[in-house]
């Protein structure tokens, strides 16, 4: 039987897991090693997915995503002593190990006086804490009663130094609730803290670390090189095959040929790129909101898009977060007297795509959205 093996990095993370790191990255380990992690499940708030907290639950294992930027925030390990066998390793020492019975003499059990002897003195209290990690003794729900009476009633329940620690979590080291938002580090460097849009104009990049310069990307002036410059390489380059909306477009001179336009696929970063065949210049901008239950979840990693104003004023404008009313009122103030172009699109005939599909298309002028039936945007796409 194949055996889980994680060593603790408190502060940092667990195994393959490291706290910063993207919802979307995370999916991808996951996806790697079946042989380790066979079923995953993909919890949120179906009643509000654009700001919902992601919990992604495996074998022993709840990984807790925060609710607007999906970075891993918290690592909770759990059923130390159930199948598949698990074992945590802390600095090269095994401070919990179990098998089935008859499989494996070996097992360690981590109890409370291991936990003191291995991380050390802390303050009193119903769970053992410690920069970036914490032990608790209770198991969680009616399970966890059942095991409390058990124990108190257990020879050994007036030496609680023989607790047996049911649960391992590991956290940043700065203190702050579960449900905020990750604090900068290693694996967010390079990665998109904002992406500005300009209508008609282009986007506004501000990478990690936040010191960086800004990246500007201008439709009709900046080169696929450039974008290979600042941005990277695309994980992807994906030549236009695709011409559905075609049929829309106003009449083009032959200057306007679309043959041998490509995309620049950053799914790293939630973003696409068209580029000209021909000239190689960015001809549209495709920023991707990553939103559970949505057709294309997990396609592209989140990008947290915002609007800026025409005017330079530093508030911030609508965002991946809000609902198409408000970006319709910030694209187009008369909208009641003006209702934006709309139409259905149908995605169950891409490839790959099970999910209920069918979402709608808003035109104003030099951006698309995408919308979802809970009004939230999964797209925008600027040209």
């Amino acid at each position: 039987m194949y055996r889980l093996q994680l060593d603790l990095r408190p502060g940092v993370g667990a195994g393959a897991f490291q706290l910063g790191q993207s919802l979307w990255h995370v999916i991808d380990v996951l996806r790697e090693d079946r042989t380790s992690y066979p079923k995953v499940d993909v919890q949120w708030d179906v009643d509000s997915p654009a700001t919902s907290p992601v919990i992604l639950r495996t074998a022993h294992i709840d990984l807790l995503f925060s609710p607007l930027h999906q970075r891993l925030s918290m690592i909770s390990i759990h059923r130390l002593r159930a199948s598949p066998p698990l074992t945590l390793r802390y600095k090269d020492q095994i401070i919990s190990s179990w098998s089935p019975a008859g499989n494996d003499g070996g097992d360690v059990v981590l109890r409370k006086k291991v936990v003191g002897t291995v991380f050390g003195p802390t303050y009193q209290g119903e769970t053992m804490r410690y920069p970036g990690i914490w032990f608790g003794f209770e198991e969680d729900g009616e399970q966890g009663k059942a095991l409390k009476a058990v124990v108190s009633s257990s020879p050994v329940a007036g030496d609680d130094r023989m607790l047996e620690v049911r649960r391992v979590v590991v956290t940043q080291k700065e203190e702050r609730d579960a449900l905020d938002e990750v604090a900068e580090c290693a694996p967010m460097l390079g990665d998109v803290a904002r992406a500005v849009i300009h209508v008609r104009e282009g986007v506004t990049l501000y990478l990690h670390p936040r010191s960086s310069d800004p990246v500007h990307v201008k439709l009709g002036q900046t080169t696929a090189q450039d974008l290979t410059v600042d941005v990277g390489t695309p994980l992807r380059v994906y030549y236009k095959e695709d011409d559905r909306m075609s049929i829309h477009a106003a009449p083009k001179s032959p200057s306007d040929d679309a043959s041998g336009d490509y995309f620049y696929n950053y799914l790293q970063h939630g973003m696409d790129f068209l580029i000209s065949g021909k000239t190689h210049i960015v001809k549209k901008i495709v920023l991707h909101s990553n939103i559970p239950g949505s057709p294309m979840f997990q396609r592209h990693k989140r990008c947290p898009w915002e609007f800026g104003h025409e005017d330079g004023s530093s508030e911030p404008g609508p965002s991946f977060v809000s609902k198409i009313d408000e970006i319709t009122t910030f694209l187009a103030p008369n909208a009641r007297e003006q209702p934006p172009l709309s139409m259905l699109y149908d995605r169950s005939e891409d490839d790959a795509i099970a999910l209920p599909s069918t979402t709608r298309l808003m035109g104003f002028e030099g951006v698309v959205l995408e919308v979802a039936d809970s009004e939230h945007v999964l797209s925008v796409t600027l040209f």
